[in-house]
């Protein structure tokens, strides 16, 4: 048997281990990230990349203004590298209503210092002369940015292992009392396991309030100039915080290479990741409504990916309450990429034992009553 002993024992190398391996690895502990494929190939490859200040209630402002914050000192160092484009995003509003909605955002994300600006119809259609005719207006905040997930998620993990942590191939098949077992019967020991693989967590610990949420994204020929922001509708937060069933939602972003990716949909409890034409079709056509032009564009490849939808629409960052030496990353949903390095600097104070930057209670494990139930 191959017994091997470290501090801290990271399930899954997506964009949230790999942060988490690099913080924790600074802090001087030994670490090991096991990954059943590549670095970053899950959601992480799955996902826009898109940077955003999210302020639909005040523990999500905390955690992605925060976050952005880290991004701004990591991929500002080196953006080309992370494939970084601060193209900012604008919220549209489609009617008197969103208009509404947009200011309260705007008066919210102000009082936090996070720069942002009312357009008119106007300043909106001079902004982005693409849009369709009639809208309202919108909210620019141009602090938000993109970065190539996978790329961003490989830097991290190498810088971790420049400061020590190991990387090692393989399939976690249970948690054990010190450690975990893989599937081809070794045996890992570890101070502690910090799962942090997404959806698939609930394969090691059902009883946590995940549930996977498939998306559909395309990505386009180039278009340079198209569009210079991300787009986004605020009829998006309405589908992306929906309890159950299909939606989709209009968001468009601009890469750095001139191609578009389009987005997006929400299936609740889909773990196929087969493209379904029917959900595709309806969010193309959504997307068409809002940008005309992107109708006669060619698109290149659709692909699916599963986010972790937490029950309360916030991450799991901590200790297990009744799993002794179990740790969580997990639950982040759509916001996996922005709130990646923020989730990777609170679960480091609190296994280092220091004072986070930001209150960490919102994000407990132990908020879930359920999982204060003794689990074996």
């Amino acid at each position: 048997m191959n017994v091997l002993s470290i501090d801290v024992l990271i399930v899954g190398a997506g964009i949230i281990g790999a942060a988490c391996a690099d913080a924790l690895a600074a802090e001087g502990l030994s670490v090991m990230v096991v990954e059943r494929e590549a670095t970053g190939s899950g959601a992480t490859a799955a996902g826009m990349g898109h940077l955003v200040v999210m302020d639909d209630n005040p523990a999500e402002l905390a955690l992605t203004s925060y976050s952005l914050a880290l991004w701004r000192q990591l991929a500002g160092a080196d953006p080309v590298a992370h494939e970084c484009s601060g193209c900012g995003t604008i919220w549209i509003a489609a009617d008197d209503e969103e208009m509404a909605a947009a200011r309260d955002k705007h008066v919210t994300m102000q009082a936090h210092g996070i720069a942002c600006e009312m357009l008119d119809a106007a300043a909106l259609y001079a902004h982005e002369p693409q849009l369709r005719p009639g809208l309202s207006g919108g909210l620019r905040v141009g602090g938000d940015a993109i970065v190539y997930p996978p790329k961003s998620a490989a830097l991290l993990l190498a810088r971790a292992q420049s400061r020590g942590a190991q990387v090692r191939t393989g399939q976690v098949q249970a948690i054990t009392g010190h450690g975990v077992l893989l599937a081809d019967g070794s045996e890992l020991h570890a101070d502690r396991v910090l799962v942090a693989n997404g959806s698939a967590s609930v394969q090691l610990l059902p009883e946590l309030p995940i549930r996977p949420k498939k998306g559909h994204i395309v990505i386009t020929d180039r278009y340079p100039g198209l569009i210079r922001h991300q787009l986004v509708e605020l009829g998006y937060i309405k589908s992306a915080h929906a309890a159950s069933g299909d939606s989709v939602a209009f968001n468009l972003q601009p890469r750095p290479t001139g191609q578009l990716l389009i987005g997006s949909s929400r299936q609740f409890d889909v773990t196929d990741k087969t493209v379904e034409p029917a959900i595709l079709a309806r969010m193309l056509a959504h997307a068409a409504s809002f940008v005309p032009a992107l109708a006669d564009l060619n698109a290149l490849r659709c692909w699916t990916g599963l986010r972790a939808a937490s029950s309360d629409g916030l991450p799991l960052l901590g200790p297990h309450p009744s799993r002794p030496n179990v740790w969580l990353a997990t639950g982040h949903e759509g916001l996996g990429i922005t709130t990646s390095l923020a989730s990777a600097q609170l679960l480091a104070a609190q296994i280092a034992g220091r004072q986070a930057q930001i209150p960490i209670a919102p994000y407990l494990p132990a908020r879930f009553g359920q999982l204060g139930i003794s689990n074996g």
